[in-house]
């Protein structure tokens, strides 16, 4: 193991990212790549517990999910980048957790009523849903690594998995380590229409779109809704035009927008421009990565393909030490 502390993180590919998992998520890797030991897998396998109508779907999301990392800024030479489904081992170690985990602590998992009702268009009353905590806890464990970013809503997610790591110890030995939560400091990026920004929704900024489809979405965007009139004082605390530039703009050019809002010399069309200036500077760094990765259709297949040949070797010494505690190593 590295003499630097381990991350592990992962991500579903369902769809192109959005500036919602940008902020609340991979700036949060991107910091952390130069810091630690980060292990970045594509969560296929969990992509199936509620996609599993369709997987075929999948096969195409996960070369665009590793496209909008690495234009976003993960390196692939100072993290591992990897697809879980191609590192069996993951299976084998759910398979000997899923037998030791209560069943009671997989149905008190307070998101899992909250998704089924979110998703009520899609059958979820399967084992791999009710289940998918164990994978998540196997996925992580087997890098036995010391932290895990999460957001304050994945907690008990993570609280899980140091559950299932202190009853594994418990019945055989003291082996898994329990990661510490690592809080990715909440960034408020709002929906275009003031709800979740979520792909469902239609309401997101996606890291991959051209600034000609980002345009007309920026200027048709929900502002204060009590300014009726470009003459009415808004307010920038309840503005959903502001949070973005919070993350976009710098503090000096915040506090003349502020002004400019309060006392009504700002209209929300002058506020929307600048916004738009902000995430052209933004964006386009990202497209021309995009573009150098669209150039070289392998080079996303290498990563994955070096990527997982790391991480497979860690895995499977893991799994390999759980069956020797376990009795199983035939």
């Amino acid at each position: 193991m590295s003499a630097r502390e381990r991350i592990v993180s992962g991500m579903r590919p369902t769809g192109p990212l959005h500036l919602g998992h940008y902020f609340g998520v991979l700036d949060n890797w991107i910091k952390m790549q130069s810091a630690f030991d980060c292990f970045f897998f594509v969560a296929d396998w969990h992509a199936l517990t509620s996609e599993y109508a369709d997987p075929k779907r999948i096969k195409g999301f996960v070369p665009s999910l590793v496209k909008d990392w690495i234009s976003a800024g993960i390196d692939p030479e100072k993290c591992v980048v990897y697809q879980q489904s191609q590192i069996k081992a993951h299976a084998e170690l759910h398979l000997y957790l899923s037998m030791v985990t209560p069943l009671g602590w997989l149905e008190r998992n307070p998101t899992y009523k909250e998704v089924k009702q979110e998703l009520v268009q899609k059958d979820l009353n399967t084992y791999g849903f009710l289940g998918y905590p164990v994978l998540m806890a196997a996925d992580i464990l087997i890098y036995r690594p010391q932290g895990v970013p999460v957001g304050q809503d994945q907690l008990p997610h993570l609280e899980l998995t140091r559950e299932m790591a202190r009853r594994f110890n418990h019945l055989y030995g003291d082996f898994f380590p329990e990661p510490r939560a690592e809080l990715t400091p909440a960034a408020k990026c709002p929906g275009l229409d003031g709800r979740k920004m979520s792909k469902s929704y239609g309401n997101s900024i996606y890291l991959s779109e051209p600034m000609d489809e980002v345009r007309p979405k920026v200027m048709s965007m929900l502002t204060d809704t009590n300014r009726l009139r470009k003459s009415d004082p808004g307010d920038p605390e309840v503005c959903n035009l502001y949070p973005y530039h919070v993350l976009l703009t710098d503090e000096a050019k915040r506090e003349e927008i502020q002004k400019g809002c309060r006392d009504a010399s700002w209209g929300c069309v002058d506020c929307k421009k600048l916004l738009l200036e902000g995430l052209d500077r933004f964006l386009t760094p990202m497209h021309e990565r995009r573009a150098a990765l669209d150039a070289n259709p392998s080079l996303v297949a290498d990563i994955l393909a070096a990527g997982n040949a790391k991480a497979r070797v860690e895995a499977e010494a893991t799994v390999a030490a759980v069956r020797e505690l376990i009795g199983f190593d035939f």
